[in-house]
């Protein structure tokens, strides 16, 4: 049982209980939980000290030193560090013992005894019971261990079984111990399932993350890649000289593209959700519009007012903006190529920063987009916008085009 602060920040409480190490952030809860565990059973060995003492008892019976013996060697299963001893064998160890000192002091009864079982070894043999119903897996071996284990407890009553009401009256006090034990360790157990199956849900939900990062990252480069590529086979025989500057722009592309997957990789391994540089959005942006250019769309239009410049934006809300530009262009190239006009507008209002991204009906309906079919684009879109506490709505204009709209909320402005 010990600390260590593994984050300066926020130091960690380990808890070695029955060979378990729970590693949980240090509180006073849990420190206090920690330092209980150990001093809890402390005390009651003193008073199974205190209990059988001579000068207190004036008694000199060998047999009351028993349970100053007992309980410490079934503390010892429940404290005494050595992962290789499983909760399973300290339980079945802590049952066996038990149960053959309480079947020997039924056979061959100590008479001139006072007491025969410890309030230490009760509440190691209680807190074992609870650890084994939390965590003994599979569920068959812990309800059996349980079962030995809790009737082990209840049966401590019996090593007095010629004090009749004595018996009678602790082993129902033994019985509601046992049932609270189980409870509680029950109730753990069930909260460890929960949030394994959280973890696994965020786990699910993750992936699914990264397949809209890498449809965010590149899918914009790639249509761009496959439009030009169509480009260059259209005006292969009939201007040939002008195909060499569509390989460039293709080159220029897949080198970006491969630079948004080496972003999305360090990314993850830095763990650090945000592709663009705190402050730069805007310039990023411009980087955007260009490359949509660069890829045979039509110059796009955009107006961004001096309030949404001042507008001071969370890390996160950047990364969004970001997204919701870069998903709309590349929807527009798959969607409605030869689309004559597409507009980029950012401005605040109702104190929050409202992004539309919209663009004239296409050249000629598009049954198959540019590049395949569409994945998970806008779904992952609304998601991002929500989850930053914006709202986002994306639908056809009534000139025959599409329109998006992102409202994202500001931290404050900055003058200047």
């Amino acid at each position: 049982m010990g600390w260590s602060g593994q984050d300066p920040g926020r130091p960690s409480c380990h808890l070695l209980i029955c060979g378990v190490t729970y590693h949980v952030p240090e509180t006073r809860r849990t420190r206090w939980v920690a330092i209980s565990v150990l001093w809890v059973l402390v005390l009651l060995w003193l008073v199974d000290w205190i209990s059988v003492w001579p000068p207190i008892t004036g008694r000199h019976s060998i047999w009351d030193w028993l349970l100053v013996i007992s309980g410490p060697l079934f503390a010892a299963l429940v404290v005494v560090p050595g992962r290789r001893l499983a909760v399973a064998w300290r339980a079945g160890l802590a049952a066996a013992g038990s149960w053959l000192l309480t079947v020997a002091l039924a056979v061959f009864p100590a008479h001139d005894a006072l007491w025969l079982w410890g309030f230490m070894e009760t509440g190691a043999l209680l807190i074992l019971l609870g650890v084994t119903a939390r965590r003994v897996q599979p569920m068959s071996l812990a309800v059996a261990l349980c079962s030995v284990l809790g009737l082990a407890i209840i049966a401590l009553p019996l090593r007095v079984a010629d004090q009749v009401v004595v018996a009678a009256i602790f082993t129902i006090v033994m019985a509601w111990c046992v049932a609270i034990a189980l409870i509680l360790g029950g109730y753990v157990r069930s909260a460890d399932m929960r949030r394994a199956q959280t973890v696994t849900r965020v786990q699910q939900a993750e992936r699914l993350e990264l397949a809209r990062e890498l449809h965010d990252f590149v899918a914009h480069h790639v249509t761009g890649i496959v439009v030009q590529a169509q480009a260059a086979r259209t005006i292969l025989a009939t201007a040939p000289h002008q195909v060499d500057g569509i390989l460039s722009a293709i080159e220029t592309a897949g080198t970006e593209t491969l630079d948004s997957m080496r972003r999305l990789v360090r990314v993850l391994r830095e763990q650090d959700p945000r592709t663009v540089r705190s402050g730069e959005l805007y310039a990023e942006l411009a980087d955007l519009v260009a490359d949509f250019a660069r890829g045979g769309g039509p110059e796009p239009t955009v107006r961004v007012t001096g309030a949404a410049r001042k507008a001071r934006l969370a890390p996160e809300v950047e990364v969004s903006v970001h997204r919701v530009v870069q998903e709309s262009l590349t929807n527009v190239r798959r969607h409605a190529p030869g689309a004559a006009l597409v507009t980029v507008g950012i401005d605040v209002a109702n104190a929050l920063l409202a992004v539309e991204v919209c663009n004239s009906a296409p050249a000629q309906r598009v049954t198959v987009p540019v590049g395949g079919l569409g994945g998970l684009g806008l779904v992952g879109l609304a998601e991002r916008v929500q989850a930053v506490e914006g709202r986002f709505s994306a639908g056809p204009a009534v000139d025959g085009g599409w329109r998006v709209l992102a409202r994202f909320p500001i931290l404050d402005t900055v003058d200047g």
